[in-house]
């Protein structure tokens, strides 16, 4: 009698540590899976921040641009502005002779 509950008491423990075992397992591979889909998201945001910083440098770059060709714009019509007022004072210069 005392060696048959002896044997169920060691089947007892190894089937609690058998158990205990695949717990571990089983949270192990959860926390890796965590960690996986953490270092993915990881990956995916960084993907995202490179996306929209070379969309802003894309729109930065129009912005300069066009306010480039607007400056240019602008000191081509106050040259033809300038033009036109010396066109004029020797037009009048020219009407004051006669």
């Amino acid at each position: 009698m005392k060696y048959t509950l002896l044997i169920f008491l060691a089947a007892a423990l190894v089937t609690g540590c058998d158990k205990q075992k695949t717990a571990i397992e089983d949270n192990k591979d959860a926390t890796k899976d965590a960690l996986n889909r953490e270092k993915d998201a990881v990956d995916y945001a960084a993907k995202e921040a490179k996306k929209q910083a070379g969309a802003d440098s894309d729109l930065a770059k129009a912005q300069i641009e066009a306010n480039k060709d607007a400056g240019k714009a602008q000191l081509n019509a106050e040259k033809k502005k300038a033009e036109a007022q010396a066109d004029l004072e020797k037009a009048k210069v020219d009407a004051a002779k006669k």
